[in-house]
């Protein structure tokens, strides 16, 4: 059995610094995707998305260690937010937010495991957001990122120093705020959250 551990392979995209944010290069990946909008806290498009994707997720990973040998740990939620008019989503006006959640996918999964997968998940439960589930290589290539440590509500001075050093450097937002999620909000205290906040950048 081989065993794999993306947060250590792939440090540098998934361990950030707290203290100050850093350029990364993000390669090209797979992920199952999930597109919506509306509140996270209240729509329940949302909760029905994060629970197909971390149903296809798991039962990916399960067929993976029994017809490759691999063992992996499934990787965090991630989440691409956005607004039609951004002002809306600069002032909080979350009811107009749009979103892409998401989890990466090791390259040896392929579109036709998954497929295979959500058609096995379909048979044992009705998770109405499965149709909504896509396999689909994302791109950011150059970004910013820093980790914050809080509630998603103390994000603000996080995001604000990240803007900074992109405006440093002279840099200009060529992406979606992108968001990865490495702590289990149903079980930790909210102070101790950890969440990658990352932005592409030209």
């Amino acid at each position: 059995m081989t065993r794999i551990d993306f947060k250590k392979d792939l440090a540098h995209l998934y361990r950030p610094s707290a203290r100050e944010a850093a350029l990364v290069e993000v390669p090209a990946m797979n992920f199952l995707m999930i597109d919506g909008a509306g509140d996270p806290n209240a729509a329940p498009d949302y909760q029905e998305a994060v629970e197909a994707l971390f149903s296809a997720a798991y039962a990916v990973k399960f067929k993976v260690k029994k017809t490759l040998a691999i063992d992996y740990g499934v990787p965090p939620l991630e989440g691409l937010w956005w607004a039609d008019d951004m002002a809306a989503f600069t002032a909080g006006d979350k009811s107009r937010w749009k979103w892409t959640m998401m989890i990466m996918q090791p390259e040896f999964v392929h579109a036709a495991t998954v497929r295979e997968t959500i058609g096995e998940v379909k048979k044992r439960k009705q998770l109405p957001a499965l149709d909504k589930l896509r396999f689909e290589k994302f791109s950011e290539g150059k970004s910013a990122q820093i980790l914050h440590v809080g509630p998603f509500s103390a994000e603000g001075p996080t995001v604000a120093k990240l803007h900074a050093f992109i405006a440093s450097l002279g840099g200009r937002f060529s992406g979606k705020h992108h968001e990865i999620y490495l702590s289990d909000v149903r079980k930790a205290d909210p102070a101790r959250w950890k969440t990658i906040i990352r932005q592409p950048l030209r």
